[in-house]
């Protein structure tokens, strides 16, 4: 199973550059690139400061998927 993310959606949609979210929740702007193109899956604390960042339900920022799905492994 495969943690994907839709950061970069909701974080374009709500207008907020990567260097302002990364200011904002004290990481850098390399992390958020990172985790925006699933290359690296940020701590519990890091993705529930996400989710009350841009204050959506947590399904709407994480999904769990099979790694089949997507036609990886």
């Amino acid at each position: 199973m495969k943690v994907i993310n839709h950061i970069r959606e909701i974080r374009q949609k709500k207008g907020i550059t990567q260097g302002k979210m990364a200011e904002d929740l004290q990481v850098t702007r390399q992390t958020i690139n990172a985790i925006e193109k699933n290359k690296y899956n940020p701590s519990l604390e890091l993705a529930l400061k996400i989710v009350k960042y841009f204050d959506v339900p947590i399904e709407e920022v994480f999904e769990l998927k099979e790694d089949d799905e997507d036609g990886e492994k």
